[in-house]
Protein backbone atom coordinates (compact mmCIF):
# COMPACT_ATOMS: atom_id res chain seq x y z
CA UNK A 1 0.00 0.00 0.00
CA UNK A 2 2.73 1.96 0.70
CA UNK A 3 4.12 2.16 -2.70
CA UNK A 4 1.20 2.70 -4.10
CA UNK A 5 0.82 5.72 -2.38
CA UNK A 6 4.75 7.08 -3.10
CA UNK A 7 3.79 6.05 -6.93
CA UNK A 8 0.39 8.21 -6.93
CA UNK A 9 3.00 10.64 -5.05
CA UNK A 10 5.22 10.77 -8.00
CA UNK A 11 2.22 11.40 -10.32
CA UNK A 12 0.50 13.75 -9.08
CA UNK A 13 2.32 17.01 -8.18
CA UNK A 14 1.96 18.97 -5.04
CA UNK A 15 -0.36 21.54 -6.34
CA UNK A 16 -2.83 18.60 -7.52
CA UNK A 17 -2.48 17.29 -4.16
CA UNK A 18 -3.05 20.47 -2.09
CA UNK A 19 -6.00 20.91 -4.39
CA UNK A 20 -7.74 17.47 -3.75
CA UNK A 21 -7.20 18.23 0.07
CA UNK A 22 -8.27 21.06 0.28
CA UNK A 23 -11.79 19.81 -1.64
CA UNK A 24 -11.59 16.93 0.40
CA UNK A 25 -11.12 18.64 3.40
CA UNK A 26 -14.16 21.24 2.94
CA UNK A 27 -16.56 18.53 2.31
CA UNK A 28 -17.59 18.27 5.77
CA UNK A 29 -17.97 22.06 6.47
CA UNK A 30 -20.04 22.61 3.11
CA UNK A 31 -22.35 19.09 3.72
CA UNK A 32 -22.74 20.35 7.43
CA UNK A 33 -23.21 24.11 6.52
CA UNK A 34 -25.75 23.42 4.24
CA UNK A 35 -27.56 21.13 6.39
CA UNK A 36 -27.56 24.11 9.21
CA UNK A 37 -28.97 26.16 6.72
CA UNK A 38 -31.25 24.11 4.21
CA UNK A 39 -32.68 20.95 6.74
CA UNK A 40 -31.74 21.70 10.28
CA UNK A 41 -34.92 19.71 12.31
CA UNK A 42 -32.66 17.60 13.61
CA UNK A 43 -29.72 19.90 14.15
CA UNK A 44 -32.34 21.98 16.33
CA UNK A 45 -33.51 19.02 18.03
CA UNK A 46 -30.17 17.82 19.03
CA UNK A 47 -29.13 21.73 20.31
CA UNK A 48 -28.32 21.67 24.44
CA UNK A 49 -31.36 23.49 26.29
CA UNK A 50 -29.58 26.56 27.15
CA UNK A 51 -29.55 27.46 22.83
CA UNK A 52 -31.91 29.84 23.68
CA UNK A 53 -32.86 30.50 19.14
CA UNK A 54 -32.10 27.39 18.02
CA UNK A 55 -33.26 28.56 14.45
CA UNK A 56 -30.77 31.31 14.78
CA UNK A 57 -27.97 29.65 15.98
CA UNK A 58 -28.50 26.94 13.33
CA UNK A 59 -28.66 29.70 9.95
CA UNK A 60 -25.46 31.25 11.63
CA UNK A 61 -23.23 28.12 12.42
CA UNK A 62 -24.55 27.46 8.27
CA UNK A 63 -23.24 30.61 7.46
CA UNK A 64 -19.86 30.26 8.97
CA UNK A 65 -19.51 26.29 7.79
CA UNK A 66 -20.45 27.70 3.93
CA UNK A 67 -18.16 30.30 4.46
CA UNK A 68 -15.34 28.40 5.54
CA UNK A 69 -15.48 25.92 3.69
CA UNK A 70 -15.41 27.36 0.64
CA UNK A 71 -12.86 29.72 1.67
CA UNK A 72 -10.92 26.45 1.80
CA UNK A 73 -11.95 24.76 -1.17
CA UNK A 74 -11.47 27.96 -3.68
CA UNK A 75 -8.09 28.78 -1.99
CA UNK A 76 -9.06 32.20 -1.37
CA UNK A 77 -8.11 33.49 2.20
CA UNK A 78 -7.81 30.20 3.43
CA UNK A 79 -5.74 31.39 6.26
CA UNK A 80 -9.04 33.33 7.10
CA UNK A 81 -11.11 30.72 6.77
CA UNK A 82 -9.05 28.52 8.37
CA UNK A 83 -9.41 30.69 11.63
CA UNK A 84 -12.78 31.06 11.26
CA UNK A 85 -13.62 27.19 10.99
CA UNK A 86 -10.92 26.79 13.90
CA UNK A 87 -12.47 29.22 16.64
CA UNK A 88 -16.17 27.65 15.34
CA UNK A 89 -14.99 24.61 16.35
CA UNK A 90 -12.98 25.15 19.66
CA UNK A 91 -16.10 27.16 20.88
CA UNK A 92 -18.54 24.50 19.61
CA UNK A 93 -16.54 21.55 20.88
CA UNK A 94 -16.05 23.07 24.53
CA UNK A 95 -19.65 24.40 24.86
CA UNK A 96 -21.42 21.85 23.31
CA UNK A 97 -19.48 18.37 22.56
CA UNK A 98 -17.17 18.34 25.75
CA UNK A 99 -20.52 19.15 28.63
CA UNK A 100 -22.94 16.28 26.23
CA UNK A 101 -20.43 13.81 26.99
CA UNK A 102 -20.58 13.99 30.36
CA UNK A 103 -24.94 14.16 30.46
CA UNK A 104 -27.49 13.32 28.52
CA UNK A 105 -30.77 15.57 27.64
CA UNK A 106 -33.94 14.65 29.55
CA UNK A 107 -35.71 14.07 26.05
CA UNK A 108 -33.74 10.90 25.31
CA UNK A 109 -34.57 7.37 27.11
CA UNK A 110 -32.24 5.79 29.47
CA UNK A 111 -32.38 2.89 26.72
CA UNK A 112 -30.76 5.48 24.17
CA UNK A 113 -28.25 7.51 26.14
CA UNK A 114 -25.86 4.87 25.15
CA UNK A 115 -26.07 6.36 21.48
CA UNK A 116 -25.90 10.40 23.00
CA UNK A 117 -23.17 9.53 24.77
CA UNK A 118 -21.51 7.95 21.48
CA UNK A 119 -22.91 10.53 19.19
CA UNK A 120 -20.91 13.14 21.39
CA UNK A 121 -18.24 11.76 21.89
CA UNK A 122 -16.93 11.07 18.19
CA UNK A 123 -18.39 14.58 17.58
CA UNK A 124 -15.71 15.15 20.29
CA UNK A 125 -12.72 13.73 18.56
CA UNK A 126 -14.00 14.72 15.22
CA UNK A 127 -13.68 17.85 15.67
CA UNK A 128 -10.54 18.23 17.74
CA UNK A 129 -9.01 16.44 14.93
CA UNK A 130 -10.74 19.12 11.97
CA UNK A 131 -9.45 21.70 14.53
CA UNK A 132 -6.08 21.10 14.44
CA UNK A 133 -5.94 20.51 10.56
CA UNK A 134 -8.01 24.53 10.84
CA UNK A 135 -4.55 25.27 13.13
CA UNK A 136 -2.15 23.78 10.56
CA UNK A 137 -3.72 25.96 7.76
CA UNK A 138 -3.71 28.95 9.32
CA UNK A 139 -0.28 28.56 8.18
CA UNK A 140 -0.24 26.63 4.77
CA UNK A 141 -0.45 28.69 1.69
CA UNK A 142 -2.38 26.89 -1.05
CA UNK A 143 -1.23 25.82 -4.41
CA UNK A 144 -1.45 27.01 -7.46
CA UNK A 145 -5.03 25.77 -8.48
CA UNK A 146 -6.44 28.30 -6.01
CA UNK A 147 -7.46 31.92 -6.49
CA UNK A 148 -5.16 33.15 -3.82
CA UNK A 149 -2.23 31.65 -6.16
CA UNK A 150 -4.45 33.02 -9.78
CA UNK A 151 -4.73 36.91 -8.15
CA UNK A 152 -0.76 37.12 -7.62
CA UNK A 153 -0.30 35.59 -10.57
CA UNK A 154 -2.22 38.80 -12.05
CA UNK A 155 -0.71 41.02 -9.91
CA UNK A 156 2.60 39.72 -11.01
CA UNK A 157 1.48 40.47 -14.77
CA UNK A 158 0.09 43.56 -14.23
CA UNK A 159 3.35 45.01 -12.13
CA UNK A 160 5.63 43.58 -14.86
CA UNK A 161 3.30 45.23 -18.04
CA UNK A 162 2.96 48.35 -15.92
CA UNK A 163 6.83 48.28 -15.20
CA UNK A 164 7.65 47.43 -18.89
CA UNK A 165 6.07 50.49 -20.31
CA UNK A 166 7.70 53.37 -18.33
Amino acid sequence: MLRIIQRLERLVDADLRDLIFRGLFSTIFLGLGSEHLFDDRLIQHLMPAWVQYPALASRLSGAVLLLGGLSIAAGYRMQLGARLLGAFLFVVTLTVHVPGCFSVPEGISPDAAWIWTVLQRSNLVKNVCLFGVCVHLTTHAPGRYSIDAWQARRRDRARLTSGSGA
